[in-house]
């Protein structure tokens, strides 16, 4: 009997939102799945629309050099490409994923 009551559970340590064990049939699947491919479809079109205008953006807007605009764009996109070891090591020290991603998400979306 009690192992039939481990085996609900995910087996992965996954816990919920109050810090209960996840339970196996209601955790993740293709809800989960389609917000996280909606997300990152609408993030890498927003990141390759902004970086593919910035240049554009900043030699005609802000009247700064080619070469000048081109290092900044190239700067921006390094610490974009970054960031996600910044997000790993708090999820993994502090937040936990869930919590890293919603606040990720909170942030970039403001």
């Amino acid at each position: 009997m009690e192992e039939e009551a481990k085996q609900e559970f995910t087996k992965d340590g996954s816990v919920d939102l109050r810090g209960r064990p996840a339970v196996a049939a209601r955790t993740g699947r293709w809800k989960a799945c389609s917000f996280l491919v909606g997300y990152e479809a609408f993030e890498r079109m927003a990141f390759y629309g902004v970086a593919a205008n910035l240049v554009v953006y900043l030699t005609t807007e802000l009247r700064e050099e080619t070469v000048s605009s081109v290092r900044n764009v190239n700067n921006w996109t390094g610490s974009v490409w970054m960031t996600p070891i910044a997000g790993a090591y708090i999820a993994d020290a502090f937040l936990g994923r869930f919590w890293t991603f919603t606040v990720s998400s909170i942030i970039y979306l403001t």
